[in-house]
């Protein structure tokens, strides 16, 4: 009889749930802590957590119209491509869109590419 080990997860990143929410880490919860603190004080403002940006829209066949003339959804063909970003806030009257990172993934950088291609904006890695 064989055992199998359990070894958590992928990149051993421990979940924290606290107030309420769960962030990916612990080190993503310090910098929400860290942020937080800044809005109180003023430095930033509209924090917020887990905004998405569409990078690559859903891809569907043309719609159609039925026989009573009511409008068909095409079939879907592929989904959407979206980039989840940690936190989006205003510093200085510009738009911040911050991501805690222990790795960079492959895929992790393709979005940032993405980001930057579709919507002009970079992505600050903490």
């Amino acid at each position: 009889m064989t055992m199998r080990r359990r070894y958590g997860t992928k990149y051993h990143a421990k979940k924290v749930q606290a107030g309420g929410q769960t962030f990916d880490s612990q080190k993503e919860y310090r910098r929400w802590l860290e942020l937080s603190l800044l809005q109180k004080a003023g430095t930033i403002s509209d924090l917020q957590r887990q905004v998405k940006f569409v990078l690559i829209p859903a891809q569907r066949d043309p719609d159609t119209v039925g026989a009573r003339g009511g409008k068909i959804k095409g079939k879907l063909l592929e989904r959407e491509v979206a980039y989840y970003a940690d936190f989006v806030y205003t510093q200085d009257g510009k738009q911040i869109v911050e991501d805690t990172k222990g790795l960079r993934t492959t895929e992790y950088i393709i979005k940032r590419k993405l980001l930057l291609w579709t919507h002009g904006i970079r992505i600050k890695e903490v």
